[in-house]
């Protein structure tokens, strides 16, 4: 059924007796009205002609005003019906009222934060509120639309990031990967047209920069291995790192969330914390002696094997999430003193941990089975992500150029 809007008298009156001037939304029989904010006596309405009577001191100011909010409706039903199918009287309303074309990036950004903190995506508010915030500061106007955020204003602000705020180019990148983020949102939503957009090919390209992974090699895992004159303090936290690494580097948040019962049949079975994906892995038989030095300390089938996670409050993801990084910056400190005992000048961490696992497998492993091992959604992930160790192709055309 067609929809229409008209201009009428709302027959429910107000404290001094008259009535609302309203503009009648109406589809599939469905009626909304939205209120022009002006009133008048019963008696100075004509229903026939659908406008004020001359007999109104007001009549001419009145009638215009009701022209001039029929037209703008009447536009923005034409709008809404040229874009969508489905739609109802209350949305038409909505947009009358609301123009998405109105809707600004902050509104847009403040909808996108609440949702990742509905979802408990503490660490990705955190760091993404941090990055929405550059944007907001530099544009000094929380009622900056995404029109104008065009490509001059981006580069403008990309120049900003590096300059002032001194932000490193995968901080930049990912700074500009949370606005192209809202941006695609606000084009998905109707709040701007894809024709604005102003990323892409030859406009603002996204593109890491290339890091350097350094992983350790077999030598440097042995010796690791090898240590024997270790604090409590540096034994645990190489318990910690040997048992992410030797999962094919593990995540932190991972491994000190594994609980006694996540281990059984001679596998390790749990799931990840960052995609939220499930896995089953074969327990190394390295694995067994390093976790049952906790075996002592074992509650109940539920409880955690490493003890950093013991007192998190876990219906909290706020707490996890401190409780996570407590655990990661004294893991850190305490490697750095593993490193130093085993000789190593590389500087030790418990992400290296990964990157290691990666070094060593070099091009020995195929990459599908690396893209299982890694936990990685995409081939590609994998790809560019090994790249960093993989040697051997290049190496040997060296050798073969310059061995003469």
């Amino acid at each position: 059924m067609a929809s229409s809007i008209k201009v009428t008298l709302r027959k429910k009156p107000n404290k001094q007796g008259e009535y609302p001037l309203v503009l009648r939304i109406t589809k599939d029989r469905r009626s909304t009205y939205l209120y022009t904010g002006q009133y008048i006596d019963l008696k100075y309405w004509d229903e026939t002609n659908r406008t004020v009577r001359k007999s109104h001191p007001n009549a001419v100011r009145l009638n215009n005003l009701l022209l001039v909010k029929l037209a703008e409706a009447n536009k923005t039903l034409l709008a809404l019906t040229s874009e969508k199918n489905d739609y109802s009287s209350q949305s038409i309303k909505k947009e009358i009222t609301t123009p998405l074309s109105k809707v600004t990036f902050k509104q847009m950004a403040d909808a996108y934060l609440e949702e990742l903190n509905a979802n408990k995506k503490i660490n990705r508010y955190n760091t993404d509120k941090a990055r929405i915030n550059h944007l907001l500061r530099f544009a000094q106007n929380n009622y900056l639309t995404f029109r104008e955020i065009d490509e001059a204003f981006l580069r403008r602000f990309i120049s900003y990031l590096k300059g002032e705020k001194k932000l490193s180019p995968r901080s930049v990148i990912n700074t500009l990967i949370v606005i192209r983020t809202l941006y695609n949102r606000s084009i998905k939503q109707g709040v701007i047209e894809r024709k604005h957009y102003p990323f892409g090919k030859d406009k603002i390209r996204i593109k890491f920069p290339e890091t350097e992974k350094v992983g350790l090699n077999k030598d440097e895992i042995q010796a690791i291995e090898a240590l024997d004159a270790l604090t409590a303090q540096e034994a645990h936290v190489r318990n910690v790192w040997l048992f992410s690494f030797y999962l094919a580097g593990m995540r932190v948040g991972d491994v000190i969330n594994i609980r006694w019962s996540d281990i059984y049949d001679g596998r390790l079975h749990y799931r990840m914390n960052k995609n939220a994906k499930l896995l089953s892995l074969k327990l190394p038989e390295k694995v067994i002696p390093i976790i049952g030095n906790y075996k002592e300390d074992k509650k109940s089938e539920d409880d955690f094997i490493f003890p950093e996670m013991k007192k998190a409050n876990l219906k909290n993801a706020r707490d996890v999430l401190a409780k996570t990084k407590t655990a990661t910056k004294k893991f850190n400190k305490y490697l750095s003193r593993v490193a130093d005992k085993a000789k190593i000048d590389k500087k030790l961490t418990m992400h290296i941990a990964r990157h290691s696992f990666g070094n060593i497998a070099g091009d020995a492993i195929p990459l599908q089975m690396l893209q299982k091992l890694y936990r990685h959604t995409s081939i590609t992930t994998t790809i560019n992500y090994q790249a960093n160790f993989m040697h051997q192709d290049t190496d040997d055309a060296l050798d073969k150029v310059i061995n003469f």
